[in-house]
């Protein structure tokens, strides 16, 4: 974001002093792309600070919806995606309304595909996983979340393989096989513990005593 900054106040200087006011257009175009940056990462922290609290803040949502707008103007579908996947998750999570949040999700997990960009892919299938989960389709669940898992393995993202691991114990216990909840459990637990994932950690812990 700093180089963006940096950037248009170098075009605008160019355009100033040099007369090359054609630049301008470049200097609103790397603005917009800081401006998108700055809207994503603040609606990250309102959305960790609910996590934390569980207050919500309506302004994490218009964040959020601020930088996808502009993301979609810059032809930037890298910076969509994510700001598509955080809206989902806002009304997945913060909201509770897991229908509200799959068109966007669905919306990020294209985006995403179209740009290979296989993080944000994965948090789109885990969190289209669980809305599928909360409907009762076990199998089109357990699949999203096995798909976001590969990627995560492929990513070496262990927190986030972790995760994933922790939701299909769910789905396993759900379809009546304990045996098989309990080694996802397990191995969610080392790789945990390894990437030093503390809130994971509760969930397996979480989870273990369900089962």
């Amino acid at each position: 974001m700093d180089e963006r900054i940096t950037q248009a106040q170098l075009l605008c200087d160019r355009a100033t002093f040099g007369g090359e006011t054609d630049l301008l257009p470049a200097a609103d175009r790397a603005l917009d792309a800081a401006e998108a940056d700055l809207a994503l990462a603040r609606g990250r922290v309102l959305h960790a600070r609910f996590l934390q609290q569980r207050e919500a803040d309506v302004a994490e949502l218009a964040y959020f919806e601020r930088a996808a707008g502009l993301y979609r103007a810059l032809d930037d579908r890298r910076g969509e995606a994510e700001a598509e996947f955080w809206t989902g998750v806002y009304h997945q999570v913060v909201r509770g309304d897991h229908e509200a949040g799959l068109p966007a999700l669905r919306r990020a997990r294209d985006l995403a595909t179209a740009a290979g960009d296989d993080r944000t892919l994965s948090y789109a299938l885990r969190h289209l996983g669980i809305a599928a989960h909360m409907t009762g389709d076990l199998a089109a669940a357990r699949a999203l979340l096995e798909e976001s898992t590969r990627l995560r393995r492929e990513l070496a993202f262990p927190a986030g393989v972790a995760a994933n691991l922790v939701g299909l114990a769910h789905l396993a216990a759900a379809d009546g096989r304990p045996a098989d909840a309990h080694a996802l459990l397990d191995e969610a637990g080392a790789l945990a513990a390894v990437a030093d994932a503390k809130a994971v950690l509760h969930s397996v812990e979480e989870a273990r005593a369900a089962l």
